[in-house]
């Protein structure tokens, strides 16, 4: 059986070891991509783990700009 590439909010946060609530900061604040889901009694989070891996790769230009100055 294959695993799915989508996580919780739970699962996600515990990939990144961080807490839920700082995970969905981070998407609040565009640093982590997340799918929001309308539930019944409120929305549900989903994320895809090679978007979670992107996030934690510095950008080849945001290293270049720190070897700038």
């Amino acid at each position: 059986m294959q695993k799915s590439e989508w996580m919780t909010a739970e699962e996600a946060a515990e990939y990144l070891k961080v807490e839920r609530r700082t995970l969905l900061e981070w998407v609040r604040q565009g640093k982590a991509k997340g799918f929001r889901l309308s539930g019944t009694m409120r929305h549900v989070w989903r994320f895809r783990q090679p978007d979670l891996d992107a996030m934690l790769i510095p950008s080849s230009a945001g290293s270049a700009d720190r070897r700038q100055q």
